[in-house]
C-alpha cells in the first residue's frame, strides 16, 4: 500500500504539463504566518476575529476549510511543506537542521526548484524555520520574534504586564504577551527586537511614534519589491516568500490592536469541562530534562494560576493578545495585497496564504501547538490563481500542507522531478488544482485523509514509532506511539469532545483507520549503532562554540540551545 501510494504520487506529479513556449509563467506570492489557527473570519474559530484583508483574499480565490499541517510545530512543519516531503519520509520530526538531513539536503526546496526553472526567488522573514537564506536569490530580513523587554542584561525578558508565574515558567517567548506601549521610567526597561545574533533597541513613544516591528519590516520589504516588479513588465517571473512571525509568542503588538478587542467583550471558545479525561497525549512523555512534553497542559495551568485561578479572565487575556496579533498581520497582508491588486501583477500572480500549524486556546485544558487535535492541526489555506480559481469559493475536502509544493509546480507548469540525486525523495503530496477548478466536487488524486505527525524530542526518530493523526471529512483518528488511540466523529462532534475509541460499538471503524494509517507509515528504521553521545561529541567538534559553561563538555541542554539558534 505504501509503495502504491508513492507510485501514484509520482505518476500524478509527472503528468504536469509545462507552460507553452513563449508564454510567461505566472508569478507566485507565498505568505506564511506562524502559529495561526482558525481564528480568522471565514473559518469560525473565534466569533470576534477581525481579518478583513484575509477575507478579501478569500473572496477572490478558494479557501480550504479542512486544511491541516503535517506536524504541528515550527521547524519540521516548514521543512516538510517547503520540500514537499513528509516527516516520516525524511525523519525530520524535531528541531535538527533540515539541511543536514540526507533526504532533504538532496531534495530541492520549493524556492530552489523555482530558481532552477527560470524564476527569481525573493524571500523575507520566517518562511522556513531557519537556514534557508542560501535558498533565495535575494533575501530581506531574517526571523525576528521581538519585541522583548530588556533591562540591559544578557537575556530578553517577558512583557512587564504579564503576571507570574506564567513568565517565570515559560520565559520571554512563550510566557509573554501584552501591548507594545511606552515603558514607564520606573520599569527601568527598554524594548529590543531583531534576531538572536543582532538584537537592536526598538523605540516606542506611542503607536504613532515608534520603530517598526520585524513583521512590519518584512511587509515593507515585500511592498517595495512588488512595486519594483510591477513596474518592470519584462522582468523574469518571480517566486516570493513572505514569513510573518505573529501570532507566534510573544504576543506583543502595538496598543491599537489590543484596543480593537476590549477585554470585557472577549468571548471564550466552547470548552467542555473534563474534556481531556478521555485523551492520551499526556501519556506520551519525553526524557528531555526529565519533563513531560505535554507543554500545552503546563502552559494552560500556569496561565490560570497567574490570574489567581480565574480561568475565564486568564483565557480572555491571552485570547485578546492573540486576536490583536492576528489583526496586526492582517493589516500587513492588506498592504501587500494593495500592491498586487492595483497593478498588472494581479492578472498573473498566484497568491497563497497559510500557516505552519495551529494553536490550542484552552480546549482540553491545553494552551499550545503540538497536539493532534483540530486546534493544532487545522490551518488557513487560501489560493488565488488567475484563470484557475473561481472567486469566493470554499472547499471542505481534507488537504494538507504537503500538497502546497506539487500544487504550485502544477499551476506554473514546472517539471515534477525535485530530487537533486538518488539520495533525495520525490514529492509526497498531490496537486489540489482539481479542487481549485471545482471545489464542490471534491475529486482529486490525493488521499481522503490528511496525515499529521507529532513532535516529541528524541535523539533519534524511527518513523514507525511516532504518533500520528488521520483527518477525513467526517472523522479524526489518532494513534500514539504507545498504541493508545482516539477516534472522533467530527461530522457530529466538531469539537472532538467524545473519544469513540473507548466505545466497543466503533471497534470496526477503529480497526479500519488503524490499518489505513499503518499502511502509510514505513516499517521500522532502526537507529544506527553510533550512540547519541558519540553523535553529540561529533557535533561538539564541529561547533565548539556550542559549549557555553567552559567545562570542556557539551551537555544536551547546551546542544539543544545551540541547535535551536542556528
Amino acid at each position: 500500500m505504501q509503495n502504491l501510494f508513492r507510485l501514484v504520487a509520482i505518476f500524478a506529479a509527472c503528468s504536469v504539463s509545462p507552460a507553452p513556449a513563449g508564454e510567461k509563467k505566472p508569478n507566485v506570492l507565498l505568505i506564511v504566518c506562524d502559529d495561526l489557527n482558525d481564528y480568522v473570519e471565514t473559518l469560525g474559530g473565534h466569533p470576534q476575529a477581525a481579518t478583513p484583508n484575509l477575507t478579501r483574499l478569500i473572496e477572490s480565490g478558494v479557501s480550504f476549510t479542512q486544511a491541516h499541517c503535517n506536524i504541528p510545530i515550527c521547524n519540521p512543519s516548514r521543512a516538510s511543506f517547503m520540500t514537499g516531503i513528509y516527516p516520516h519520509t525524511s525523519q525530520v520530526f524535531g528541531f535538527e537542521n533540515w539541511d543536514e538531513n540526507e533526504v532533504l539536503q538532496n531534495s530541492r526546496t520549493l524556492m530552489a526548484h523555482f530558481r532552477a526553472h527560470g524564476y527569481r526567488a525573493l524571500g523575507t522573514g520566517k518562511v522556513m524555520h531557519n537556514r534557508d537564506k542560501k535558498e533565495w536569490d535575494e533575501y530581506g530580513h531574517i526571523s525576528d520574534y521581538g519585541p522583548f523587554a530588556f533591562d540591559g542584561g544578557k537575556e530578553n525578558l517577558p512583557h512587564p504586564d504579564t503576571p507570574s508565574p506564567f513568565p517565570d515558567d515559560f520565559g520571554a517567548v512563550d510566557g509573554s504577551f501584552g501591548p507594545l506601549r511606552k515603558l514607564r521610567a520606573e520599569e527601568n526597561l527598554t524594548w529590543r527586537t531583531g534576531n538572536w545574533a543582532k538584537p537592536r533597541e526598538l523605540r516606542c513613544e506611542s503607536d504613532d511614534d515608534r520603530d517598526p516591528t520585524g513583521d512590519e519590516l518584512n511587509a515593507r520589504w515585500a511592498v517595495e519589491k512588488l512595486k519594483s516588479l510591477a513596474d518592470d513588465p519584462a522582468a523574469e517571473p518571480f517566486f516570493m516568500g513572505v514569513g510573518f512571525v505573529r501570532p507566534h509568542t510573544p504576543l506583543i503588538v502595538p496598543q491599537e490592536y489590543f484596543d480593537r478587542f476590549p477585554i470585557g467583550e472577549i468571548e471564550l471558545p466552547e470548552i467542555l469541562e473534563g474534556d481531556a479525561e478521555d485523551t492520551f497525549k499526556s501519556t506520551v512523555t519525553s526524557k528531555e530534562d526529565d519533563r513531560s512534553d505535554d507543554r500545552g497542559t503546563k502552559m494552560y495551568h500556569s496561565l490560570v494560576a497567574s490570574y489567581d485561578g480565574d480561568r475565564e479572565l486568564a483565557l480572555k487575556k491571552f485570547i485578546q493578545a492573540y486576536l490583536a496579533s492576528v489583526a496586526s498581520v492582517d493589516d500587513l497582508l492588506g498592504d501587500i495585497l494593495d500592491v498586487v491588486d492595483n497593478s498588472p501583477l494581479k492578472d498573473n500572480t498566484i497568491v497563497v496564504f497559510t500557516s505552519d500549524h495551529g494553536w490550542g486556546m484552552g480546549e482540553k485544558d491545553y494552551l499550545y501547538k503540538n497536539s493532534l487535535w483540530q486546534e493544532s492541526t487545522r490551518v488557513p489555506f487560501v489560493i488565488r490563481a488567475p484563470d484557475v480559481t473561481e472567486a469566493g469559493t470554499a472547499c471542505d475536502t481534507p488537504v494538507s500542507l504537503i500538497d502546497l509544493y506539487p500544487t504550485l509546480i502544477d499551476l506554473c507548469g514546472l517539471p515534477s522531478d525535485t530530487m537533486k540525486n538518488d539520495k533525495g525523495r520525490p514529492l509526497d503530496g498531490f496537486s489540489v488544482r482539481p479542487l481549485l477548478e471545482d471545489p464542490a466536487a471534491g475529486e482529486w488524486d490525493g488521499p481522503d485523509a490528511a496525515l499529521t505527525a507529532l513532535y516529541k524530542w528524541a535523539n533519534y526518530y524511527d518513523p514507525a514509532f511516532q504518533s500520528y493523526s488521520l483527518r477525513t471529512k467526517d472523522w479524526r483518528y489518532i494513534r500514539y506511539e504507545n498504541e493508545k488511540e482516539e477516534l472522533y466523529h467530527t461530522a457530529e462532534d466538531p469539537h472532538e469532545w467524545t473519544n469513540l475509541a473507548l466505545d466497543a460499538a466503533h471497534s470496526e471503524k477503529l480497526v479500519s483507520f488503524r490499518r489505513q494509517l499503518l499502511d502509510i507509515i514505513p516499517k521500522s528504521i532502526p537507529e544506527p549503532e553510533t550512540s547519541a553521545e558519540d553523535w553529540k561529541d561529533g557535533y561538539f567538534k564541529k561547533h565548539p562554540e556550542a559549549e557555553t559553561n567552559r567545562d570542556g563538555k557539551l551537555s544536551w541542554p547546551e546542544f539543544r540551545a545551540h541547535k535551536n539558534n542556528q
